[in-house]
């Protein structure tokens, strides 16, 4: 995620894991539960929308995700809203400004990555979990131009909103899956999980407006997890 290059605005403890291959400590509950509930479309009363609202939103979602992919986070809410079936107006009642929708866009995304997270540290290959949640967390950043100008805009203005709780979690959940790594040895003892976290944003960043964008990406990402890993190069 582009975003994790910039940690001045988000206080990180340390993580600590139990000996051997004990899980690590889990997101908190006020945390996971942000994360994992995303824009519900309701009302501000709390009351479910129509069933007609509802589809009209997560039809708005669906066709936002490609339109994002194919052009940027800059892409026309007016043509999402026309692949959508819907009117304009329609799209600007869900989402009154640009970045509620790539919010909402990126809320189910997010939780999917923190989900992975807590799946890997269960995992019996501790450096090979490490790489899987990293690889995940790029190719993710990969995906929409601009990501990474919209989503600091809103964490830099609201360090309580959803950007930074994203922020915060996703730096948890890599923390300990780096903490239980360093702890069997598998990497570097010396690793900095702030460091880290930014390389896997610079990759990303790096890699966005190349030809090979993909190809470049992995190759930059096989350099970071061959200088982390314990005894050298990736067998």
């Amino acid at each position: 995620m582009l975003w994790l290059i910039h940690t001045s605005k988000v206080r990180h403890g340390p993580v600590r894991c139990g000996h051997g291959n004990g899980p690590c400590p889990r997101l908190s509950r006020r945390g996971a539960r942000m994360v994992s509930a995303g824009h519900d479309p309701r009302p501000a009363a709390g009351r479910p929308r129509r069933a007609d609202a509802r589809r009209n939103y997560e039809q708005l979602i669906e066709q936002a995700k490609i339109a994002f992919a194919e052009f940027g986070v800059d892409a026309s809410l007016d043509e999402i809203a026309r692949r959508a079936g819907v009117a304009s107006g329609t799209l600007y009642r869900h989402f009154p400004k640009r970045l509620d929708l790539i919010e909402a866009v990126l809320s189910e995304q997010i939780a999917q990555l923190v989900d992975l997270g807590h799946r890997l540290l269960t995992a019996e290959d501790e450096f090979d979990a490490l790489s899987t949640w990293m690889r995940a967390v790029l190719r993710h950043g990969l995906t929409y131009r601009g990501l990474s100008a919209a989503v600091m805009d809103s964490a830099l203005n609201h360090e309580d909103g959803p950007v930074s709780t994203w922020h915060t979690q996703l730096f948890e959940v890599g923390a300990a899956l780096l903490a239980r790594a360093r702890q069997t040895g598998v990497i570097v003892s010396d690793t900095n999980d702030a460091d880290v976290m930014k390389m896997i944003g610079a990759i990303a960043w790096a890699a966005q407006d190349a030809p090979d964008s993909s190809a470049q990406a992995d190759r930059l990402f096989a350099l970071l997890m061959n200088g982390l890993r314990h005894g050298g190069a990736h067998r």
